[in-house]
């Protein structure tokens, strides 16, 4: 049987081999990283979402005579302007469980 011999490369073959094998290091390390950052970002949208929001009835009383004047969201938070017997009164409700989580109260100087 005859071994087929292979020459050995020559000094700028040697180079041109080690710079390719370089960039494909590289270029191995770049796509598994990117790779690993869109897994990582799914599992963070997976495990962060808190799923559907459950609809819920809520009744809020509000003073005798008193009437809505604007809403508006801010945040995750439901805004209710509310205009109680000539006096400015803002209440603040967190969007998701429609909880009471503020109230701000204006009143004119005697």
């Amino acid at each position: 049987m005859t071994e087929t011999v292979v020459p050995e490369p020559t000094q700028e073959q040697a180079a041109l081999f080690a710079k390719v094998r370089r960039m494909m290091l590289i270029a191995g390390l770049t796509t598994t990283l990117a790779v690993a950052a869109v897994l990582i970002a799914i599992g963070y949208r997976l495990f962060r979402s808190e799923g559907s929001a459950v609809a819920t009835d809520v009744t809020a009383t509000l003073p005798k005579g008193a009437r809505i004047v604007a809403t508006g969201t801010a945040g995750d938070r439901l805004v209710v302007t509310l205009d109680v017997g000539g006096m400015t009164e803002i209440r603040t409700f967190d969007a998701r469980t429609l909880r009471p989580t503020g109230q701000l109260k204006f009143v004119s100087e005697p």
